[in-house]
């Protein structure tokens, strides 16, 4: 007679870790439906022990720097350069040693529910979050690249907490502090990777509202780039008060009237 419904085994597996005892005992079970119940618990471990691998490897820098002596280990990235409408947005984040987040990668390969899920929690827990922002108008004046570097500065800046050391993605910064230029870091840094969730969640929640002003554009769903519905739009309105006149083919369009 078995002990346990499938039902109850399915609960089971649910919060049954690897090695724990309980698993040896169910695998004697020979029913179908347990058994694919153990193919997806054997699926769900390998996904965790590779998250658990990955976060390490992500910790490399921040564990290097800590060996080193410091302490306030600030991570900073930006999202935005590419766009034709919108911000570009740094963040700088400082988290703690014993922060944990499993999944943490670049905001890029993350699905929005996840890349909120994750906001909330390096919002919950980091030693100080700081964000830089510069709008259409200054990136303009300034060239894409000079926004992104005062951008950058900016966010380190807003830090409540002074970082000691500060892992940067790809950007180098002239800084007080110092730092190491990390090319695709928010892929290589659980710190950069925050900051680049940060940043995304930041700007996509602003185009968002942009969006309400002028749907017209699609902000909601293009964030901003030049997709063939962004495009389209910028032909039949013209140009808004939130698109860079610097980057084509607004550059181009920039003698067509403003939307209304």
């Amino acid at each position: 007679m078995n002990k346990w419904t499938i039902k109850e085994i399915e609960q089971l597996l649910h919060t049954t870790e690897e090695n724990d005892s309980l698993i040896e005992e169910i695998k004697r079970d020979n029913r179908k439906g347990v058994q694919q119940l153990l193919i997806k618990w054997d699926k769900r471990i390998l996904e965790k022990r590779q998250a658990e691998e990955k976060f390490q490897q992500m910790s490399i820098y921040e564990q290097k720097a800590r060996q080193r002596g410091y302490r306030h280990i600030a991570g900073i990235d930006e999202v935005g350069r590419g766009p034709l409408a919108g911000p570009v947005v740094a963040a700088s984040v400082i988290l703690p040693e014993d922060f944990k987040l499993l999944g943490l990668d670049d905001s890029k390969k993350l699905t929005e529910e996840k890349r909120e899920r994750f906001f909330n929690e390096i919002q919950a827990h980091a030693i100080a979050i700081g964000i830089g922002m510069i709008d259409a108008e200054e990136i303009d004046q300034l060239n894409i690249y000079e926004a992104t570097k005062k951008a950058m500065l900016a966010a380190i800046q807003g830090l409540s907490v002074s970082p000691d050391y500060l892992l940067i993605d790809a950007m180098p910064l002239e800084t007080p502090y110092p730092s190491e230029s990390i090319i695709k870091g928010d892929a290589c840094s659980v710190s950069i990777a925050a900051a680049s969730i940060v940043a995304k969640v930041t700007r996509d929640r602003m185009m968002k509202k942009i969006h309400e002003e002028f749907p017209a554009y699609h902000f909601l769903k293009n964030m901003g780039y030049g997709t063939k519905e962004h495009l389209l739009a910028l032909e039949r309105y013209g140009v808004s008060p939130y698109h860079r006149r610097s980057f084509e083919p607004v550059k181009s369009m920039v003698a067509k009237p403003n939307i209304k």
